[in-house]
């Protein structure tokens, strides 16, 4: 299984959304170029532009707007992420530093500011109020996912149904914006419109509860960041919740001690924890779950080889796991 044959499907628009992507981050202030470009450039899979042009083409779409909705949403993802690690004062992204750690806390948040408008900017040109309001909306849930995730740091007490809110909001939403917008540039029926949005929205949880596994058993070499970074936050992830909900009171204690506190001290007896009570394996069923749901929304979809790319990148996103 390769992720190179979904991106062979649409490699001649993908090359021009890269080309797109540089043309567009122009700016006379050299250093919103130069950390926007450092960002956009530092690495990631583009599944969200993906998703825009896999959407669009499966319905049909045979023009090039495709390619400027997918770099709007491009856009509106690397601003989330240079706020987010502000927030976070996260220090590396992908294996690298991330903008904020080389550039400082002020810059990181105005170039994401810059990157938002030049995101609306390109969203008025395309001229359609349907798509800016999926995309006007996607993007106030995101922030709101956001303050969400933030209120909730070091809170033990976060249950497993608002734990699948804030990770819809914060993750999930833009991989259905980006599906569904796809669908209404294409001008899909309402049938295919709404298969595309709830695929989107069952991808992105998919893909966030694996990722939220892989917090737990991936290494810093794959995944561009360490083992137990959402623990070192304070980050309650559904692996936590679980493990709190099945062990014993003494074992319940010290992961919410580990919790509140944050920090790696108690990572190891965390981690035994979480292995004993099955919570990855909890975890990954319920993103294969979501995943199943995704496939199940293309049924409407006609046969092409973009819909099947679709099917492809739905198994990837849960194959991450060796």
């Amino acid at each position: 299984m390769t992720a190179q044959r979904i991106y062979d499907t649409v490699a001649d628009d993908f090359n021009r959304v890269n080309e797109l992507i540089i043309q567009r981050l122009s700016s006379d202030v050299p250093m919103v170029e130069k950390i926007a470009q450092y960002i956009i450039e530092s690495g990631g899979k583009r599944l969200r532009p993906l998703l825009v042009l896999l959407a669009s083409r499966a319905t049909g779409y045979n023009e090039d707007n495709h390619l400027k909705l997918a770099v709007v949403i491009e856009f509106l993802h690397t601003a989330t992420l240079l706020h987010d690690d502000v927030v976070d004062t996260s220090d590396m992204r992908r294996g690298r530093s991330t903008a904020n750690a080389k550039w400082g806390n002020a810059p990181s948040v105005l170039v994401g500011d810059f990157l938002y408008a030049r995101a609306f900017e390109m969203m008025v040109e395309l001229e359609s109020l349907p798509i800016m309001k999926v995309l006007s909306h996607a993007t106030a849930v995101i922030a709101e996912g956001e303050v969400m995730q933030l209120m909730n740091v070091k809170n033990p007490d976060l249950t497993e149904n608002q734990y699948m809110q804030v990770i819809h909001n914060k993750t999930a939403m833009l991989f259905e914006a980006s599906s569904h917008s796809g669908a209404l540039l294409a001008g899909a029926n309402h049938v295919q419109e709404e298969a595309l949005k709830n695929y989107g929205k069952h991808l992105g949880l998919a893909f966030q509860l694996v990722d939220d596994v892989l917090d737990y058993r991936g290494d810093a070499e794959t995944m561009g960041k360490n083992v137990g970074d959402d623990l070192a936050e304070g980050k309650t992830t559904l692996p936590l919740i679980y493990a709190i909900a099945n062990s014993s009171d003494d074992e319940k204690q010290l992961i919410r001690r580990a919790i509140r506190k944050g920090g790696l001290d108690d990572l190891q007896p965390v981690l035994a924890i979480i292995n004993t009570t099955g919570a990855l394996d909890y975890a990954m069923d319920k993103a294969k779950d979501q995943a199943q749901q995704a496939k199940d929304c293309l049924q409407s979809l006609p046969a092409s080889e973009h819909l099947d790319a679709l099917h492809l990148l739905t198994d990837i996103a849960v194959a991450r796991i060796s």
